[in-house]
């Protein structure tokens, strides 16, 4: 007899991330579904992080935005479970959270993305869909990899989002840079993201593939997933921005809702007025001299 593994809630071959315990469920409309608070991380003599604090709620995208060496990639490897902070508190839920790997993060439906993306470029598309959590007929020791459902299953999948798969059998390789990053977002999603972190997905992309992820933000948004999205463009975030929270060297700096902020304030947010005028004086005077 034939059996499909893992079993989805409305496909054959997904697996569904354990659920999370009654008593973590939410106690009241708009609880979020992850926050931070407080949260200081040292390495040694170096503040990595201090006193830092971030709410992700359903349906929402919160831009994380920084400079490079804000603290960043600090934060979110504490919020997938790579990382322990020193101080502060995870909750999920509204309820505390530990997190000792990132098998527990995903465990808990934290989904991560790291800019890497963790694709192999010389597998197939289906293969690295379902890379470790593959769909299987047969039984025992007789069991295999049932590749008409998996490629059927990832074509699906990618054109849910908005990207047309000729052939699910080609390399990861032969993918521009947007499909790759739709391709890992799709991944998280359809294995039971309840959090989904999006670490400077469009930062290495072109204005038409950044496009293709920044559109599916807002479509994962639409669905009720809360989206964390880290980066340090700003042209990208304000459009697709809920709320934002930003760092400078560790610390917060400041969190704002859709509409407060225009794009010269986020320039400010993210690298100090004084630093910003001291730029344009400089350049105005280097200007003057090749005149």
């Amino acid at each position: 007899m034939d059996t499909l593994h893992p079993t989805p809630p409305t496909e054959a071959t997904r697996q569904p991330v354990p659920a999370v315990e009654p008593g973590q469920m939410p106690a009241a409309k708009g609880t979020p579904v992850l926050e931070a608070r407080g949260i200081s991380k040292y390495f040694g003599r170096v503040v990595a992080l201090e006193n830092v604090s971030l709410v992700v709620r359903a349906g929402e995208v919160n831009c994380l935005l920084g400079d490079n060496g804000a603290g960043k990639s600090t934060l979110i490897k504490i919020l997938s479970g790579v990382h322990q902070q020193d101080a502060g508190e995870l909750l999920m839920y509204g309820r505390p959270l530990e997190l000792r790997s990132p098998r527990e993060a995903l465990d808990r439906g934290i989904a991560t993305v790291y800019q890497d993306l963790a694709l192999q470029p010389l597998m197939s598309v289906s293969r690295n869909f379902f890379v470790g959590s593959e769909p299987t007929r047969g039984w025992g020791p007789f069991r295999l990899m049932d590749m008409a459902a998996a490629d059927r299953i990832a074509a699906e999948q990618m054109a849910e989002i908005g990207i047309a798969i000729r052939d699910t059998s080609q390399l990861v390789g032969t993918l521009s840079g947007g499909e790759r990053q739709t391709l890992a977002i799709a991944r998280a999603e359809y294995f039971g993201a309840r959090v989904l972190i999006l670490d400077e997905p469009t930062s290495a992309l072109g204005v038409k593939q950044a496009a293709i992820v920044l559109r599916h933000i807002v479509r994962a948004r639409n669905r009720g997933l809360p989206v964390l999205y880290i980066t340090h463009n700003p042209s990208h975030a304000l459009p697709v921005g809920d709320s934002f929270t930003f760092l400078r060297h560790g610390r917060p700096t400041g969190v704002f809702q859709r509409g407060e902020l225009n794009m010269e304030q986020i320039l400010i947010q993210m690298g100090g007025g004084d630093e910003l005028e001291e730029l344009a004086r400089d350049l105005a005077g280097l200007a003057g001299r090749v005149k």
